[in-house]
């Protein structure tokens, strides 16, 4: 599909990184951005020291709005300065609340970007996954620091394993996947099975991609004892691929807190540029 909003989410103390990627990428599809600045209140003080407490916690409130009030604004510089369709919108929210805020935004963008920035935090970036995937079930872009991001990647790795969120993924980067040169269907000890995989594993979602004119390999591999992530993430940096699309929280989000995940692992470290949906 064609991406014609991108939302980016920022926090009060990054920096400018983060919106210029996003801005990149905009200019280099003619889209959108809309902007949502992000305070995420501390929780209230409780028991026996809530009273004296309680000054400082409005204290902290007031800073972080003041605060907030100070970046909305230098933000809207930026937009102004690069002069691209944008727009800003700030909200100031409890822990609890978050993703909820974050994901009515996102059910207004095509495509919601993470960059470096907000991938080294833990809560936001959280935050974000979270009200993206589920609260408005729109696809997520991950940019690491390495490398360079683009919108239309020469070399995609999709990870595939007939999941309903594998699915999701590939349908929502389809427009990318047909229009890239090398395009890599990855299955990890893939069975043959009559309801998901069928006789020969990939074969599916490789014709269903090539009627869509990506030009396609299926590689089926042996994991070895390697975690699912690990495997994707070397035969990604093997193959220099500029992109990997997979499908997003296919455990719940406590397993894969608890227990780790391929979603979990792309959104603590990825090699290259992660497109994931559910």
């Amino acid at each position: 599909m064609a991406y014609r909003t991108l939302l980016n989410v920022a926090g009060i103390g990054q920096g400018d990184g983060d919106i210029n990627i996003a801005l990149d990428l905009c200019e280099e599809i003619n889209a959108h951005l809309s902007l949502f600045l992000i305070g995420i209140a501390a929780p209230p003080p409780v028991g026996e020291y809530a009273v004296g407490l309680s000054d400082a916690w409005l204290e902290e409130r007031e800073e972080d709005l003041s605060r907030l009030g100070e970046r909305a604004e230098a933000l809207e510089s930026i937009l102004a300065r690069r002069g691209l369709s944008a727009d800003l919108a700030s909200e100031y929210v409890e822990q609890a609340a978050a993703d909820n805020a974050i994901g009515v935004r996102a059910r207004y963008a095509d495509l919601a970007m993470v960059g470096p920035d907000t991938l080294s935090t833990v809560n936001l970036k959280r935050c974000i996954a979270d009200g993206v995937l589920f609260h408005a079930q729109r696809p997520l872009l991950l940019v690491p620091s390495a490398g360079k991001v683009s919108l239309r990647p020469r070399k995609i790795l999709v990870g595939w394993n007939s999941s309903l969120e594998a699915a999701r993924a590939v349908r929502e980067a389809a427009d990318m996947i047909a229009a890239a040169d090398d395009v890599r269907i990855v299955m990890v000890d893939p069975q043959s099975t009559d309801r998901a995989n069928g006789p020969e594993p990939g074969a599916d979602v490789a014709a269903f991609l090539a009627r869509h004119g990506a030009r396609v390999t299926v590689d089926r591999l042996p994991s070895a004892g390697m975690p699912v992530a690990d495997l994707l993430k070397r035969h990604a940096t093997d193959m220099a691929a500029d992109m990997i699309v997979v499908g997003a929280y296919g455990h719940t989000r406590l397993r894969e807190r608890l227990f780790g995940g391929v979603t979990r692992s792309m959104l603590d470290s990825a090699p290259v540029p992660v497109f994931m949906a559910r």
